[in-house]
């Protein structure tokens, strides 16, 4: 059937319940139904609501196919709790309800959430306070305006001293000397920029608590990582206890379970998954923290086929806001679930569920949970645990264009200055429409693209076979760029000097025949 995608915005969730109920409520099948020797009008089985509700989850775009059958139990228990159903005697409150032919109904009242009219507190206390308190994160510091002060008051004669010694001090000469807060500043106004415009939000004061944004966390996740672009962290104390890491590294690996130094043993897969699970299942907090939350809920309304690849990029700006431990943990699990699941020669580690779905229903927590308990809280984790399995590659991986606009911006900002008075000692922000943004963004994407490219091509300290390969992975994920630099088989050919090789005809030697000699 046809569902509402529900957009990025406050309250999605509630929102997301609203929709479910409305469409369960609209086209459920009622009859009638005998139990006891009476008969029963206008109810449904358990079993008949389950088989209903996990097609209309299943066929709904904010939920995906990989709905289970579990967890459309689940539902409808939280659905029992919630009084949108409710047993022949009128109870309800439970979640009580299993896969059999017990008879429901619906009550008279409406289940629909209302939906907080008031921005949340956090949202009221960041207008008020958070601004006061700190320099602005939504918008350039260096961009920014001040505001002027009435002629022979206080703060205009302290702060017209403060200039005259900022002056008297700095030469205008000079570039301007950065701080790491500064850089660090930068790095969160620009992401938050490019998540802003690709949300197509008019605040990300909507979604996103600005005063838990840390710059400094953005800024260490981008720039230290390894080769393969998994965060590097300096301190240890919160990094993977190595017996978790040996484990993730066998089932990741397996068959070559080369770390694991003790013997295998029939099960023994599964008592390793067991501990991974256990770890993961223990942590305090999501990996994606309770206070991003909402941001990455509302990330789920852009998980549609034709908006794929702007979740991707949504995605990836998000999970830079994350603690580098936590993003960290995230890449390392993403990495090892994506390699199981598509690992043939994984034993089965669940009776009644295949490793994809035994990923999605294990981790699915562990990655995304409210602080409060909220209805839909186990469907929208695994819908995003299960896009983050297919696309974990290109979603964890450090964005170029991003480092490139920032390094830019920098540049910019360290530029020889102009003496005081020629020009005003303030700059402002020309907005841009969306289309003008993606086209710039576009263009410095493929930019950084083709000087990635160019720095394979010119390293000769990189051996021909590493070459070889790196050229094939840039070519699989960039065609367009790699056929620019390479329009033809010849020039990809001269790279190398390969010289096509003509292959010799084989001689054939045929047995001679001798005539018999007869004497």
């Amino acid at each position: 059937m046809d569902s509402r995608i529900i957009t990025p915005g406050p309250y999605r969730a509630t929102k997301l319940w609203n929709e479910v109920t409305k469409h369960f409520r609209a086209g459920m099948p009622l009859r009638k139904h005998r139990q006891h020797f009476k008969a029963y009008g206008n109810c449904f089985t358990a079993s008949e609501a389950i088989d209903w509700l996990h097609h209309l989850l299943k066929t709904n775009s904010n939920f995906g196919s990989e709905v289970t059958r579990q967890q459309t139990i689940q539902l409808l228990r939280k659905f029992l709790k919630n009084h949108v159903i409710e047993d022949l005697k009128g109870r309800w409150g439970t979640e009580d309800l299993e896969d059999n032919n017990s008879l429901y109904r619906f009550p008279s009242t409406s289940p629909v959430k209302t939906i907080p009219s008031r921005p949340p507190l956090w949202k009221r206390s960041s207008l008020e306070n958070v601004f006061k308190e700190r320099e602005p994160i939504f918008k350039m510091p260096q961009f920014s305006k001040k505001t002027p002060k009435r002629p022979g008051s206080v703060d205009s004669k302290e702060e017209q001293e403060n200039e005259d010694v900022t002056e008297n001090q700095g030469n205008d000469d000079f570039p301007k000397q950065l701080s790491s807060k500064d850089i660090d500043d930068i790095w969160g106004n620009i992401t938050l920029i490019h998540l802003q415009k690709i949300l197509c939000l008019p605040s990300l004061e909507e979604v996103l608590n600005p005063a838990q944004i840390k710059p400094n966390y953005i800024r260490y996740n981008m720039t230290n990582t390894s080769k393969h672009g998994v965060v590097v962290l300096q301190d240890k104390t919160d990094d993977l206890p190595h017996w978790v890491l040996s484990a993730m590294k066998c089932l990741a690996n397996w068959p070559k379970n080369n770390d694991m130094s003790q013997s295998t043993y029939i099960g023994f897969e599964r008592d390793v998954f067991r501990t991974v699970a256990d770890y993961f299942l223990n942590l305090p907090e999501p990996l994606l923290t309770f206070e991003f939350y909402e941001l990455f809920v509302n990330i789920l309304g852009l998980l549609q086929p034709h908006l794929e690849r702007v979740a991707i990029e949504a995605l990836q700006l998000c999970c830079l806001l994350l603690p580098p431990a936590n993003r960290r943990k995230l890449q390392l699990l993403m990495r090892m679930i994506s390699r199981m699941s598509q690992n043939v020669d994984m034993p089965r580690l669940h009776d009644a569920m295949g490793t994809r779905s035994l990923m999605i229903q294990t981790f699915s927590r562990c990655v995304l949970c409210c602080a409060e308990e909220v209805d839909l809280d186990e469907l929208l984790a695994s819908r995003l645990v299960s896009f983050l399995m297919d696309h974990h590659q290109d979603i964890l991986q450090v964005p170029c264009y991003l480092q490139t606009a920032v390094q830019d911006h920098i540049q910019y900002l360290q530029r020889p200055r102009v003496k005081q008075g020629t020009v005003p000692s303030y700059y402002f922000c020309k907005q841009i429409s969306t289309q003008e943004f993606e086209e710039q963004r576009l263009a410095t994407s493929q930019a950084a693209m083709m000087e990635l490219l160019e720095n394979i091509v010119r390293d000769r300290n990189l051996a021909v076979k590493d070459k070889k390969k790196k050229l094939k992975q840039f070519q699989k994920q960039y065609p367009d760029i790699y056929h620019n630099r390479f329009p033809t088989t010849e020039s990809e050919a001269k790279l190398f000097g390969d010289k096509p090789t003509i292959k010799q005809p084989m001689l054939m030697l045929k047995k001679p025949k001798f005539k018999s000699l007869r004497y």
